[in-house]
């Protein structure tokens, strides 16, 4: 991100509000929105702008859609190979390659390749889950003018050999239909795989005696639905021994469910804004307080409330709060929250 020289910032504001006069701006890491009347004669109005702008590096363009327009302001940059998020991409891939085994098998997989290979089923699967999630965001993004990072893989020693993934907005969301948008794509692209990834992984599964070693996964209704119709009601003492691909689908259902909790900047929290604005902090507090009765039987919840304080139980307002939802962005909050009830798992590991 470029260093701006406070005089240079005041220079271009006073360009744009000499030739716009903005109802509203914003300075958002190191670039200007400003919201313009949308009855405003733009006719060589913006190549007015630009070329004023040129001289000090600068460009601008209009980043909004509907009656509301956003003028962006921002230095002009050249384009850059992604290395970091190729470099965390390529990590995150050997990670959760080798992660998993080695939790369980620990130096044994270097002398038996094998234990690698069965692994490559839930590595792969899980991975093509991820992508397809951040790409939901990413796609939706790019097509409503909103500039995002690629996103970032997290390789991490867990029991899925990852953290998830995150991507960087370069930019505020412009209003709550294009928050709703970006916001719900990445979960519903993310279970276009994770779903049939489930089904797949249990048809290919096996019915054994319940042991007391081992993880026990936790149902969703969506998951217990999906293992009766596949294998029935189980005979007592029996349970399914899940196959990695399985494994990487309920994992899949996981970070989505986890992405979709209605609080802060998670994909739920998004979403709540988008439905309901600032009363999302209101949804935001009671779901966090449920948290903790929640803890008693997974105490992974706890840390989950720890991290929410964190990262603030409260979403930030777009650039244009007042424009309304239309009633199919409405429609698709209420499925995202009706998503989010049938993969709860209130229990994920026992």
């Amino acid at each position: 991100m470029k260093k701006i020289d406070p005089v240079e910032l005041e220079t271009v504001n006073r360009i744009v509000a000499f030739l716009w006069q903005p109802e509203k701006e914003l300075l958002y890491r190191d670039r200007f929105y400003y919201k313009v009347n949308s009855f405003i004669d733009r006719s060589g109005r913006l190549e007015e702008t630009n070329s004023q702008l040129e001289p000090l590096g600068w460009e601008a363009k209009f980043a909004g859609r509907n009656s509301a327009p956003i003028l962006e302001v921002k230095p002009k940059a050249k384009a850059a190979f992604p290395w970091l998020a190729a470099g965390l991409f390529a990590s995150t891939v050997l990670s959760v390659i080798f992660f998993p085994p080695f939790l369980q098998y620990e130096m044994e997989i270097f002398r038996n390749w094998n234990l690698v290979a069965e692994n490559l089923p839930f590595a792969f699967g899980l991975l093509a889950i991820l992508t397809f999630h951040e790409a939901g965001h990413f796609f939706a993004a790019k097509r409503l003018g909103i500039e995002v990072s690629f996103p970032y893989f997290i390789p991490g020693p867990t029991l899925f050999g990852t953290f998830g993934a995150v991507i960087r907005a370069n930019a505020p969301f412009f209003n709550r239909r294009e928050l709703m948008e970006i916001a719900a794509a990445g979960p519903i692209a993310g279970l276009v795989v994770a779903i049939p990834a489930l089904i797949y992984g249990l048809q290919n599964s096996q019915v054994v005696l319940e042991t007391t070693g081992g993880l026990m996964l936790g149902d969703s209704l969506l998951s217990k639905w999906l293992s009766d119709l596949i294998w029935g009601k189980l005979p007592e003492g029996y349970t399914i021994l899940i196959s990695p691909l399985g494994f990487a689908g309920w994992a899949g259902l996981l970070v989505t469910m986890l992405n979709l909790l209605p609080i802060g900047s998670l994909d739920g929290g998004h979403i709540a804004y988008a439905l309901f604005g600032k009363k999302q902090k209101w949804v935001a507090r009671v779901f966090w307080f449920s948290l903790f009765p929640l803890g008693f039987w997974f105490n992974g919840w706890w840390m989950w409330a720890l991290l929410a304080i964190f990262f603030r139980l409260e979403h930030p307002p777009t650039l244009d709060d007042g424009y309304e939802l239309a009633t199919s962005h409405q429609v698709l909050g209420w499925l995202s929250f009706l998503i989010f009830v049938l993969i709860f798992i209130p229990v994920p590991l026992a």
